[in-house]
């Protein structure tokens, strides 16, 4: 018998996109903030184990690619500006060291990025995904 997803009214949603957002970016379930996002390093759970929520159905595809690879030229291209301008480094020299060094910080940023895309398409009820809110509090 499949489980059944809890409702909104059981679980803490998040108050807005970026609270889902920065859950994803934890590697937490954007949904519940409680289990884990992911069960590979790239590859998101199926279905959250304490909300239920289906992530088979995400889309994330090349986005989170492209937000690493924009935050990574921006952030070293500075460096590479020092390197050949004020250092007086050889371009290959520069090629040499700035290569790795950015290979690294893209790896090491994609599952946060891929997290906190997941978060926001979830959020939105972008591709497969059902929008879904909190249920107004009731006010004095």
């Amino acid at each position: 018998m499949p489980s059944q997803r809890l409702s909104p009214d059981v679980i803490d949603l998040p108050k807005g996109w970026v609270p889902a957002l920065m859950r994803g970016l934890r590697g937490r379930c954007p949904r519940c903030g409680e289990a884990a996002l992911f069960r590979a390093w790239l590859k998101p759970v199926d279905r959250c184990p304490h909300c239920k929520q289906d992530w088979s159905v995400q889309q994330a595809d090349d986005f989170p690619a492209y937000i690493g690879i924009f935050v990574v030229g921006h952030l070293l291209a500075p460096v590479v500006i020092a390197m050949i301008g004020t250092f007086g480094m050889s371009a290959w020299l520069t090629l040499a060291i700035i290569l790795p060094v950015a290979v690294v910080m893209l790896l090491v940023m994609l599952q946060q990025t891929k997290g906190g895309v997941i978060g926001f398409l979830w959020w939105h009820g972008i591709g497969a995904f059902k929008q879904e809110r909190r249920a107004p509090e009731d006010k004095p």
